[in-house]
């Protein structure tokens, strides 16, 4: 149970399981949206502060300003540390103190989650109460090749059909027979947004984790928004459609373009 583990109105963390998802397992691509650097413990309990290119504080910009992203290669079990400018800045010591503070704490991986929140939190020096002090952890878990299925699909419409045929194959495969008609309608919208409003080439990937994932990756840079279609448009309702037939769905921008994805939740016997 993810409970916050509080210690004062300003100052909590939080323990997060996660899994690394990326087009690449074992790595990951991050931005820095103006926060301090993020701290990686590896399995044998080095800790570094990998350098991220600097961006505007998320909220600002208006979507309209890019943010460099960097990846990172995270090894199974690695431990992932985010927090906010509090946990390290005081009145009387250098940033870099605050950092070296931070890292010695973490410095334990054989440690859970919740416990590590604690041993860090416990480290703030009092007068940290008067800034806003939060920390975030995650645990890397890389996925299994065969829980992986990609395929890379020509800018043409017809190729529709054939990504749902992909699709339904590789879910009968992993034993979701109950998801295809679901994904299938989910394929048929992203691939044709690719198609229509990205960019080639088109990718296809079906993930199986804590849930499964359906992700379409294009060339193109105009990220999708929602609309609200009006009784008599004949267009607009895709994104209102994987909306409702997804968990959550969203985009973020990858290498050489964008993702925009949907999740559907799995049973819990899996």
């Amino acid at each position: 149970m993810m409970t916050p583990l509080i210690r004062s109105p300003r100052l909590w963390a939080r323990p997060v399981c996660t899994s690394s998802t990326t087009r690449s397992p074992g790595s990951a691509r991050w931005h820095g949206p103006g926060t301090p650097r993020p701290a990686i413990v590896d399995a044998q309990g080095q800790v570094t502060f990998p350098d991220l290119p600097t961006g505007v504080p998320l909220g600002l910009g208006l979507g309209l300003v890019p943010f460099d992203a960097v990846e990172v290669e995270l090894p199974e079990g690695s431990l992932l540390a985010f927090y906010t400018d509090g946990l390290v800045e005081s009145r009387d010591d250098d940033i870099e103190v605050g950092m070296h503070r931070l890292g010695t704490a973490l410095s334990q991986p054989e440690q859970s989650l919740e416990d590590l929140c604690s041993s860090v939190m416990e480290t703030v020096p009092a007068q940290a109460a008067s800034d806003d002090v939060a920390l975030l952890l995650a645990r890397v878990h890389t996925l299994k090749p065969a829980d992986i299925a990609s395929w890379d699909l020509p800018t043409e419409p017809a190729v529709v059909s054939d990504a749902r045929h992909l699709a339904a194959h590789q879910l009968s495969a992993w034993g979701l027979e109950h998801l295809v008609p679901t994904t299938e309608l989910l394929i048929s919208e992203l691939v044709t947004n690719a198609i229509h409003h990205g960019a080639g080439p088109i990718r296809l990937r079906l993930i199986k984790h804590q849930v499964l994932t359906c992700e379409v990756f294009d060339s193109g840079k105009c990220y999708p928004r929602l609309r609200h279609a009006r009784m008599a448009d004949e267009n607009g309702r895709g994104l209102f459609l994987i909306a409702q037939l997804s968990s959550k769905w969203g985009s973020r921008s990858a290498t050489g373009g964008k993702l925009v994805w949907a999740d559907q939740e799995l049973p819990s016997t899996l």
